[in-house]
């Protein structure tokens, strides 16, 4: 019973940890034209070594596919993104950034390396490496559940 009143204190903490990442990451590039969840959806495709359709994007990220598309939609109005052809699927388009969007998204990181470096005091690269670890198990398995039920 102790891991699961551990592990239901580590997902409350997580939740409070989101709200805290999310309203930090609002105010980091509110001037950008971005918020914390355009910022995630360019992360997305920045980072991925193949161009990512809005299911691709929602899956990696853990959103939904209608709020990512819904962003990429917002995005692609204010110029960040563009819809490019997917040769692997008609409709399924790619979101592609664009110049702007990668200039955008280069200002974004370039603001949030000093400021993880001061989220990071008084922390170890042990002590964030194993929390990752942690987390990173538990996002596997709930991802194995809901692989399992046959969608």
């Amino acid at each position: 019973m102790k891991q699961a009143a551990a592990v239901t204190a580590l997902i409350l903490e997580t939740f409070r940890l989101n709200g805290r990442l999310l309203a930090a990451g609002d105010a980091l590039v509110s001037n950008l034209d971005l918020t914390s969840a355009r910022w995630q959806v360019l992360g997305a495709i920045a980072t991925a070594p193949l161009p990512l359709s809005v299911a691709q994007i929602a899956r990696s990220m853990g959103l939904t596919r209608q709020a990512v598309q819904r962003l990429a939609n917002d995005m692609e109005r204010d110029g960040l993104v563009r819809f490019a052809a997917n040769p692997n699927h008609q409709r399924a388009k790619h979101v592609v950034m664009t110049p702007r969007g990668t200039a955008v998204y280069a200002a974004a990181m370039k603001r949030q390396s000093p400021w993880a470096q001061t989220l990071t005091q008084g922390l170890s690269a042990q002590q964030i490496t194993a929390a990752t670890v942690v987390l990173k198990q538990l996002r596997q398995r709930l991802e194995r559940d809901d692989s399992g039920q046959g969608d």
